[in-house]
C-alpha cells in the first residue's frame, strides 16, 4: 500500500506556457533541489512513452530514477509513472492544470509512493516528509516556472 502527498499552487502564467514548462521534465532541476542530472529519451517534444532518466540525492543517498510519460493531454494534464526499483518510488504521478480567472493557471501536482524491500518501513517516514515539503515544493515549482 502507497502513500500520497499533494500540493496545489498558482502560476502567474498562461496554461500554455506551464504545461511547456512542466511537461519538459528536464526543467525539474529548476525546482526539485534533489534532481542532480537529467535526461530524456528519446529527443524531441515529450510524448506518451518520453522516459527521463535522473540522477537524485534523497536523505543523503544518491540514486537513479526513471520515469516514463503515461498520459499527456495539453494543456491540463500530465502523468507518469517511475519505471526503476529504489527503496520508494513514485509509482503514479502527474499535473494537472487548469486556467485561472486571472489569466494564470492553478496547478495540482501528486505522487503516490511505494516502499520496497525495506522500503516499505521507511515508506511512513518518507511519505510524512514529502507531505510536510509539498507545499513548499509548490512555491518552488511557482517561483521557476515564473522566472522562466
Amino acid at each position: 500500500m502507497g502513500t500520497q502527498f499533494e500540493a496545489t499552487v498558482d502560476i502567474d502564467r498562461p496554461i500554455d506556457e506551464v504545461f511547456a514548462f512542466l511537461a519538459d521534465g528536464t526543467n525539474d532541476p529548476e525546482f526539485s533541489p534533489r534532481v542532480q542530472k537529467i535526461e530524456k529519451t528519446p529527443d524531441g517534444p515529450t510524448a506518451v512513452g518520453t522516459v527521463f532518466r535522473s540522477t537524485v540525492k534523497d536523505a543523503g543517498m544518491t540514486t537513479g530514477r526513471e520515469f516514463e510519460i503515461t498520459e499527456l493531454v495539453s494543456p491540463s494534464r500530465i502523468r507518469w509513472s517511475e519505471r526503476s526499483k529504489n527503496l520508494i518510488t513514485a509509482a503514479d504521478g502527474g499535473y494537472d492544470l487548469e486556467p485561472t480567472p486571472s489569466g494564470g493557471t492553478r496547478v495540482r501536482i501528486f505522487n503516490v509512493l511505494e516502499g520496497h524491500g525495506i522500503g516499505k518501513l521507511l515508506l511512513p517516514v518518507a511519505g510524512g516528509a514529502a507531505r510536510k515539503d509539498a507545499p513548499a515544493f509548490g512555491q518552488r515549482i511557482k517561483a521557476a516556472v515564473e522566472a522562466s
